[in-house]
Parts: C-alpha cells; sequence; structure tokens
C-alpha cells in the first residue's frame, strides 16, 4: 500500500470518528439486527425464558460479539467487492455448492416465512379477532408488494421506522416484576445443564441469532447502497474510500446486533418473571406467549407483545424473501436489486414473490407449522456452518477482497462464531439421541 493511501486511510479514520451523520448512516446493519427478532425468533426467546428462567439469559451476551463479527464481515464483503455473497460464490467456486447452499435457503426461508405469518394472523386475532387465514393472506401479500412497487429509499425508511416496534417488548418488561439480581447473575454467570430439552434451547437460540439469511441480506444490501448512489464504487476499485466505509459498517452492525440482543434479552427477562414464575412453561410459539402474558402481567403487556410481533413480522418477511431472491439472483447472474423496476428484473422480484407464496400457502395445509419451524432451525442451524466457513475462507481470498482481506481480531472473532454455530450443531445431533 502506497503511503498516499495510507495518509488519506488515516485522515478517513480520524474524521470517523466525529459520528457526524452517524443515525443517518445506519441502514443494512440495523435492519438485519432488528429482523433478526422476528415472530420465530420472538417464540424461541419466549420459551427460553418460560422454560429455564434467568438462567439462560447468558446467551444473549456471548452471541452478540460472535454475530457483529460475523455480520461486520459479510457487511465487508458486500461493500468491498460490489456483489453479495451469491454472486461473489458463483464466481469463485462451483455451481453445485452454490446450488446447494441456494436451495437450502429457499426452503428455510420460506419455511420461517409461513411460521412468522402464522405467528402475525394469530397475534391479530388476539388483538381484534376474526380469521387468522386472512390475516396470512393479508400480511403475505402486503409485505410482497411493498417490496416490488415502493420507491426502494422510502421502502428502506419504512423498514427503519418498523425497527421502533421492537421497543414494545422493552414496554413488556416494564410491566413485569422482574428479579433484577436474578437475571443480572443469568447474564453474567453461565449456567449449563446436559439435558436433551436445555440443548436443543441452546441451540434454537443459536440458530435464530446466527441465520444464514441475515449474512446473505446484509452482504446485499451493502453492494445494493453502493451500486445506486453514483459517488460509491466497490472498494476493490475506490480504496480511498475503504476506512469511512469500515468505519460506518462496523456501527451500523455494533448498533443493530446489540438492539437484536437487548430486545430478545427483553423478551426472555419478561418472559422468566411472569411465565416461568408461575410455573407457565409450555409456550411454544410468540402468539401463546402474548396471550400467557394477560393473567400474570395484564391486558397491557398482551397488547404490545401482540402488537410487537405483528411489527416484527412486517420487517423480517421482507428481508427473509428478500434475502432469498438476491441469492437466486445473484448466482444465476441475473440483474437484481430492489431499487429496479419490476420490469427490469422479472427474475428476481418472481423468485421473491414465489417464496412469499410458498409461505402464505403453508398456513392453508395441515403442516404443523411448530414442526415445520423446528425442521427450519434445523435446516438453517446445519445450513450455517458451511456458509460461515465459505464466508471466512472467501475474506482472505486475495481475488476476491484485493488487498481487504480480513485480518486481526476481527478474523479470529469470525472463526469463533463459526465453531461456536458448529458446536451447536453437534450438540443438537447429540441431543437426538439423548
Amino acid at each position: 500500500m502506497s503511503d498516499e493511501l495510507k495518509t488519506n486511510l488515516d485522515e478517513q479514520r480520524l474524521e470517523s470518528f466525529s459520528f457526524k451523520g452517524f443515525f443517518k448512516s445506519l441502514g443494512p446493519g440495523l435492519i438485519t439486527g432488528a429482523s433478526d427478532d422476528d415472530p420465530s425468533g420472538i417464540g424461541t426467546y419466549s420459551q427460553a425464558g418460560a422454560q429455564l428462567g434467568y438462567g439462560i439469559g447468558w446467551t444473549m451476551l456471548l452471541t452478540f460479539p460472535l454475530m457483529a463479527a460475523i455480520q461486520e464481515i459479510s457487511g465487508r464483503v458486500g461493500r468491498v467487492t460490489g456483489r453479495g455473497i451469491a454472486g461473489n460464490v458463483c464466481r469463485h467456486y462451483s455451481s453445485a455448492l452454490l446450488n446447494v447452499i441456494v436451495a437450502l435457503l429457499f426452503i428455510a426461508n420460506t419455511i420461517n416465512i409461513a411460521a412468522d405469518l402464522g405467528a402475525m394472523a394469530d397475534a391479530t386475532k388476539l388483538l381484534i379477532g376474526g380469521p387468522g387465514i386472512v390475516y396470512v393472506v393479508v400480511f403475505g401479500v402486503l409485505s410482497v408488494a411493498a417490496q416490488i412497487f415502493f420507491n426502494y429509499k422510502r421502502y428502506v425508511a419504512v423498514l427503519k421506522w418498523l425497527t421502533l416496534c421492537l421497543f414494545a417488548y422493552v414496554g413488556a418488561l416494564a410491566v413485569a416484576k422482574v428479579h433484577w439480581g436474578e437475571a443480572l447473575t443469568g447474564i453474567l454467570v453461565p449456567h449449563l445443564t446436559w439435558s436433551s430439552s436445555y440443548l436443543t434451547i441452546i441451540v434454537a437460540i443459536f440458530g435464530t441469532t446466527i441465520s444464514p439469511y441475515l449474512f446473505f441480506w446484509q452482504a446485499s444490501q451493502e453492494a445494493e447502497d453502493e451500486r445506486i448512489d453514483p459517488a460509491k464504487h466497490p472498494l476493490i476499485e475506490a480504496p480511498l474510500e475503504a476506512a469511512m466505509e469500515f468505519s460506518r459498517i462496523r456501527a451500523d452492525t455494533i448498533v443493530g446486533m446489540a438492539f437484536s440482543n437487548l430486545i430478545a434479552l427483553s423478551i426472555i427477562i419478561t418472559a422468566a418473571a411472569t411465565l416461568h414464575a408461575t410455573g407457565k412453561t409450555d409456550i411454544e410459539t410468540s402468539a401463546q406467549a402474548a396471550e400467557a402474558l394477560r393473567p400474570v402481567a395484564g391486558a397491557f403487556a398482551e397488547i404490545i407483545f401482540a402488537l410487537g410481533i405483528v411489527g416484527t413480522g412486517l420487517l423480517a418477511i421482507p428481508v427473509l424473501a428478500g434475502s432469498t431472491a438476491y441469492a437466486v439472483g445473484e448466482g444465476r447472474r441475473w440483474r437484481v436489486g430492489l431499487d429496479r423496476k419490476p420490469r427490469e428484473a422479472v427474475a428476481f422480484y418472481s423468485v421473491l414473490a414465489l417464496s412469499a407464496a410458498i409461505g402464505i400457502a403453508l398456513n392453508f395445509t395441515s403442516i404443523n407449522p411448530i414442526t415445520a419451524l423446528y425442521y427450519s432451525a434445523v435446516i438453517n442451524g446445519v445450513l450455517a456452518v458451511p456458509v460461515m466457513v465459505l464466508l471466512m475462507i472467501m475474506s482472505r481470498r486475495k481475488d476476491v477482497m484485493d488487498q481487504f482481506v480480513i485480518r486481526g481480531p476481527l478474523f479470529w472473532l469470525g472463526w469463533l462464531s463459526t465453531g461456536a454455530m458448529a458446536l451447536s450443531v453437534v450438540a443438537m445431533i447429540v441431543g437426538f439421541f439423548i
């Protein structure tokens, strides 16, 4: 690297610490983190708190640096190359590997969409009554139509505002009678139990918190933001922009993941303080958690919990369907991008609509949504490990990242995250035989 380039990078680093326009810069990382707390995730966290109480809170402290690292690496890959993960895989790895990864992602995301739509419909029934299946169709069509027909900048702004709905769970926490000493101990002191049910919850938390669709979405959104801004270029073509962009990506990702884990921890503590404390440990879905809060925390807690489910679903479904469309489209080298008109990216939007349509249709079948969600979590857990390994290897390849290969603490933290995810999958497999 030339002395002039080093000087410019150092100057940009100094400027980046001014935090000027900090909140305006939040985007892919914030939306990714918020979408991680989707209705199915809320169900997982509610179940964890109801079954295990405050003692499971430590998982949120553990997963924060791990998910922040792997998401930052995903964002950097997208910003450096100007392509998402699938777009890079199709250029540097075999088509067979790409096809397997994309197919599994499509299946897992579609099942997740179905489960989220079902949870949103159940929550709406709690609030206003009516036929749940109608709400499934309305929410599904609304989510897809917004992605296809909304102006991209306006659409991203709506997603940013939707992240505020997650504060509903802070409100629910405020009305719960929390034993803060026990809650703090549960966060700071890991408590492990070698049992099938405990391992299942741990795996479910890891699978919900560190999910493949989040990697694909953040990388693709970074590439999209670069492509639609004439002042930006892929960093391999414009290295002088790197320091400022990496600082923005790191801040965006840390804020997004911290926000995600704070909300997840609020859900766990609320469930522990209300449901676990009263012996109600048979919660399986987010809607059941909302309903169960009424007798122990009052109607207000039930209402804001249910409203949060609907809001997070409206945020998560576009991310799930969008990450699927980006993965398939980039892998096939189609024209992709939510900023494009429908006629300019017909195949891309067709995949997006197809994933959501199948998710809607699954709610008309006799498939148990809890069983479907379980298998989705299994697929996500199994898929996450090879995707993370591939991402870590790719982030060190000079023919992909040029001079911006991932080094130092971020690199090792990324591998630690990958190892933790692999261990959780092994634990899940061992749990089948316990």
